[in-house]
């Protein structure tokens, strides 16, 4: 099963991004997302693929 982040839990695991920054990546599509009411909810493995760091 996969790990859904929100924006605030995904800004906490990568150094450098903001909330703010990853709610835009998600807003433009650069970064793939699930909207369930009004969170967006991350996939952690994609969130790791996209910004090209190895998940800890």
């Amino acid at each position: 099963m996969a790990t859904m982040l929100t924006i605030n839990e995904a800004a906490a695991l990568v150094n450098g991004l903001t909330p703010f920054r990853i709610r835009q990546m998600c807003i433009d599509g650069t970064l793939p997302h699930i909207k369930a009411g009004k969170k967006y909810l991350i996939n952690r493995s994609v969130l790791f693929d996209i910004i090209g760091e190895k998940a800890e």
